[in-house]
């Protein structure tokens, strides 16, 4: 912007010099006052055509005709200001979007945010200190340039996430995730049925103002819907009962110096635990971190079904599919991703 603010101050600083000097030079030839000589300038710099304030000398003539070429150079600048200002901020926007499309079709097992409101930011927070790799997508222009000046290195997405091609310039045939937080429960039932018509198994998570319209996310594909009604409820409810759980929670799951958080990873078929006990595993020996529970899977005929193992034993056996919940330190939670996948 300092560029555009130097090429005004130049084209401004042109004409005020030709002004000055018409009004002057007018006044020296001509005699005339210091007024009819500006308005003589200022007819004649842009050009209006105009008659002559008063009857022009030879000289007078000649010096008008100068007057008059500087001020069609003045001209010239100043269209050709205004049209690099205009090209300038169109192939800028092209440029950005055309990079940012680069960066989100190289990217992998990322998370889309649809919506930055004020849940939207806080989810966006939350994957910012969790390290995670997301998109957002919204559609509100002024949200997005806030976005963009608090956060320049995100990728921001402006565009309605309810709509099939925004979501795939999010990336959403390689995202892992997608996160339905727009304004409107009803926006956010489009998303659901948008992101599930795109993808059949990708994981949704979808906010619901009203209570019934819970159900409906479900059936519109959403895999998990958070009611921030209910959820605000539990949680007030939470802290008359339990508050030093509640704070407990807060320290594991929401502290802004990331002191303690609560994980999970999963055992892959290759991961070197695979098959083994906990206690041959040693992951608190290994990484200090304490595994409160495993979530197994169950398959009972067709179907796939989960049941948690709280507080497992050391003889607890670890198979693949298994997802630990772990509690300790982002770099301990780091040590445990490079152990179990080595």
């Amino acid at each position: 912007m300092n560029v555009y603010v130097r090429r005004f101050v130049g084209v401004a600083l042109f004409f005020v010099a030709v002004l000055l000097f018409g009004t002057l030079g007018f006044m020296g030839i001509e005699g005339w006052s210091w007024q009819d000589s500006l308005y003589m300038t200022i007819i004649t710099v842009t050009a209006v055509g105009y008659d002559e304030v008063q009857p022009l000398s030879g000289v007078g003539r000649a010096f008008t005709s100068f007057i008059l070429a500087s001020g069609i150079t003045g001209l010239g600048l100043w269209f050709a200001f205004l049209t690099s200002f205009i090209v300038e901020l169109d192939l800028k926007d092209v440029l950005r979007r055309r990079r940012l499309l680069k960066e989100v079709k190289r990217m992998k097992d990322h998370v889309i945010v649809c919506g930055a409101g004020r849940t939207g930011s806080q989810v966006v927070e939350e994957l910012l200190m969790s390290g995670e790799t997301f998109v957002v997508v919204e559609r509100d222009r002024e949200k997005v340039q806030e976005l963009r000046e608090l956060l320049p290195h995100i990728n921001v997405i402006e565009g309605d996430a309810t709509m099939d091609h925004f979501l795939e310039y999010a990336g959403i045939e390689h995202a892992r995730g997608l996160i339905a937080s727009l304004s409107a429960d009803t926006d956010n039932l489009f998303v659901c049925l948008t992101a599930r018509d795109l993808r059949k198994d990708i994981e949704i998570v979808a906010r619901a103002f009203e209570e019934e319209n819970v159900s409906k996310l479900y059936r519109a594909g959403a895999n998990h819907v958070v009611s921030p009604n209910a959820s605000g409820a539990i949680r007030m409810a939470s802290f008359m009962l339990r508050p030093s759980v509640v704070s407990f929670l807060d320290v594991a799951t929401r502290s802004p110096d990331l002191t303690l958080r609560l994980e999970q990873e999963t055992v892959s078929e290759t991961s070197p635990l695979a098959g083994k006990t906990l206690a041959d595993a040693r992951i608190p020996q290994n990484t200090g971190l304490i595994v409160i529970a495993l979530r197994k899977l169950e398959r009972e005929g067709n179907g796939e079904e989960y049941a948690y193992v709280y507080n497992p034993s050391a003889n607890t056996r670890l198979d693949p599919g298994d997802v630990m919940i772990v509690l300790g330190k982002p770099e301990q939670i780091q040590e445990l991703r490079k152990y179990v996948n080595a």
